[in-house]
């Protein structure tokens, strides 16, 4: 594979990334667009300098071309012209109920990733507050209540267990 053709893909492929990132969502189609073509181009270049026919006279010759990169070329372009159009028929929705093709916040999301943080935030204190009680360093000194915050039971003979 030639120099120009590594800088094309890695090009297209970086240009592809970032659009696909944006909120727009034309810029999104045209990154996946882009995306498909770096996809394309690698396949190709992957399939190395061109052959002999694979089949030629019912003979198979030592020096044939692959064909393996040639249809998985064919393929990377079907699932790229497929998904084009859906994005495209998601962007044109978008802009018939809302008037443009940014993509808006998602409310629940937020509410998800805030009750996560909660979450997060209160598993670190209650390990902090177990990691006190198994060194011994935390609570009171000279309790003598059990987890729950109960005394415990003395023996019969008044002496703690």
């Amino acid at each position: 594979m030639s120099v120009a053709m590594i800088i094309a893909v890695a090009g297209l492929a970086a240009t592809g990334t970032f659009l696909v990132t944006s909120r727009s969502l034309s810029r999104i189609v045209l990154g996946f667009a882009l995306l498909g073509h770096a996809a394309v181009l690698a396949l190709l270049a992957s399939g190395g300098r061109a052959g002999d026919p694979p089949i030629v006279d019912g003979a198979v010759r030592p020096d044939t071309a692959n064909p393996l990169p040639q249809a998985l070329s064919l393929t990377a372009i079907v699932i790229s012209f497929g998904l084009t159009l859906y994005v495209l028929a998601l962007a044109r929705r978008q802009q018939i109920l809302t008037g443009d093709d940014l993509v808006e916040d998602d409310v629940e999301d937020r509410r998800i990733a805030a009750y996560a943080e909660l979450r997060a935030a209160a598993s670190d204190e209650t390990r902090a507050i177990e990691e006190q009680h198994e060194d011994g360093s935390g609570g009171d000194a000279g309790d003598d209540r059990n987890d729950r915050g109960h005394d415990p039971d003395p023996s019969p003979d008044g002496t703690l267990p």
